[in-house]
């Protein structure tokens, strides 16, 4: 059986751990691999790496930087496939989605390729007597990243890239769910050039995150996951002097207005609800049609796609949708389940009891779908992160926004509609931080920011994008004056022009 390694300083080794964790095949129900959880010591010295590493990394011109991105990105071209079937395998989604995932993760090296425009400051003649001024934007030192595992190679692609490219060097600490495939991303960006030392993987469960949070040498933390734990990583970093930047969960709304092309919003609900099992950050989980007979064509459309989901491990072409990650979290999807029915929602398909011929150990759940469900039920308020989808149903189009508005979450949310007046309301009226219209998952691209709003987004930066720039660089202005346009005699007086 294969024993995950860390990667410290360009070597990679076993953890000297006593504690493990266990790596499934959720397909399947069988462990693929053990994980040993890492020790303080360990993260101590990956640290230690990187911050040995960090000054001479700093020190080259971007544009050489620049080349190990673009040596990494033809890399990942090259072996993408191989890496889908790395997240495939540890994490169940299909191998058309899990190469998306990647796709979407080597868009976020490319926009690193850029770095030396990135960076490129201002510069001001004569603010002043013979003074110039000029700004840049510099590194902040060892960084660190801690991941989720819905997106195991993508995710850790929004932080490490931009971060490197930045000049700082990098700890990653990836889900223990799902780690070989940002393990054979690391042994890619070795090969294509990368200093040992700027980046090091530390595998880990909260011991480890904890200790992240608390190193005095990590100037910064990016992380991805659930609402409480982003909230934890949140104060717990910024109180250890750390900038952090924690995204949370979702409840992401579709609103689908009387005159939506309702076949055109019925498949984007199927690929928004039902892909990836529902274990998207940005999944749509709540579709709002708005009046009662644009609910029921809605249901009446739905009800039979989902009953004909195609549901099967990757290794089946035809697979619209795989497993769940684990056996704990396919019984907490279960349970949400029991949930809604108790609350007193209308279950209109069911996805309990699905059972797969030959795979009867994987950690499969049915397509499922609620009608009639209302902002007071726990389907509704709380991330389910699996295939379950709510139907609540509004009565105008300001009791949508509303509804949308009054929610914890704003991370995601979209609009289905023809009327271009709606749509321009919708995007400006609603309180939520990344907006589709017509387009049922608005993750933005690599040369925008993903963030969403309210208690989806702790901190003040955004991920990837400019933003991540930002988030991985701090501004320094530098305002001169040389001997010959120096007056003499001392000046006590505020400087003014």
């Amino acid at each position: 059986m294969q024993t995950i390694e860390n990667a410290i300083a360009g070597k990679r080794h076993v953890s000297s751990s006593t504690r493990h964790a266990q790596v499934f095949n959720p397909a399947t129900g069988e462990q693929s691999a053990a994980l040993p959880l890492s020790t303080p010591a360990e993260i101590d010295e990956a640290v230690a790496a990187a911050k040995a590493a960090q000054p001479d990394w700093a020190a080259t011109p971007p544009l050489k930087r620049a080349r190990v991105m673009f040596r990494f990105k033809e890399l990942l071209d090259r072996h993408a496939a191989d890496l889908a079937r790395e997240i495939s395998r540890e994490h169940g989604k299909t191998h058309d989605d899990a190469f998306g995932e990647v796709q979407r993760g080597i868009e976020c090296v490319e926009y690193a390729c850029g770095i030396p425009e990135l960076l490129k400051g201002s510069f001001t003649r004569n603010v002043g007597p013979a003074i110039d001024a000029y700004s840049d934007r510099q590194p902040l030192g060892v960084v660190a990243g801690i991941t989720p595992f819905n997106f195991p190679a993508m995710v850790p692609m929004w932080m490490y890239p931009m971060a490197i490219a930045c000049g700082n060097t990098f700890i990653l600490k990836p889900s223990e769910r799902d780690p070989s495939a940002p393990m054979m991303a690391y042994d890619l960006l070795m090969e294509a050039g990368l200093p040992e030392g700027v980046l090091n993987v530390v595998h880990g469960d909260k011991e480890a995150v904890d200790h992240v949070l608390d190193h005095p040498d990590i100037k910064a933390v990016s992380f991805v996951g659930s609402t409480p734990i982003a909230e934890y990583v949140y104060q717990r970093g910024t109180r250890a002097g750390k900038r952090v930047q924690a995204l949370g969960g979702a409840k992401n709304h579709m609103v689908i207005l009387p005159d939506a092309d309702l076949d055109q919003a019925a498949d984007a609900l199927m690929g928004a609800g039902y892909g990836s099992a529902g274990e998207r950050c940005m999944a749509i989980s709540v579709a709002v049609p708005v009046g009662e007979k644009t609910a029921d064509a809605l249901i009446e459309r739905l009800k039979p796609r989902i009953e004909k989901l195609k549901i099967g491990p990757a290794t089946d072409k035809d697979a619209e949708m795989g497993p769940l990650v684990t056996a704990q979290h396919r019984d907490k999807v279960l349970g949400y389940i029991d949930k809604g029915v108790e609350e007193g929602a209308e279950l209109v398909v069911d996805g309990r009891g699905f059972s797969l011929q030959g795979y009867e150990n994987g950690y499969y759940v049915g397509g499922t779908l609620f009608d009639r469900v209302t902002p007071e039920m726990t389907i509704y308020r709380e991330e389910i992160f699996g295939p379950v989808l709510s139907v609540v149903r509004a009565g105008e189009y300001l009791d949508a926004v509303k509804m949308i508005n009054d929610h914890e979450y704003g991370n995601g949310t979209a609009i289905f509609t023809r009327d271009g007046d709606a749509a321009r309301d919708f995007a400006d009226r609603i309180e939520v931080g990344m907006v589709g219209v017509n387009v049922p998952i608005p993750v933005p691209v690599a040369y925008h920011s993903f963030g969403g709003w309210k208690r989806s987004l702790f901190g003040d930066h955004s991920i990837y994008g400019p933003e991540g720039v930002h988030f991985y660089t701090r501004l320094k202005t530098v305002t001169t004056r040389w001997p010959a346009g120096i007056k003499s005699g001392a000046q006590f007086t505020f400087p003014t022009l």
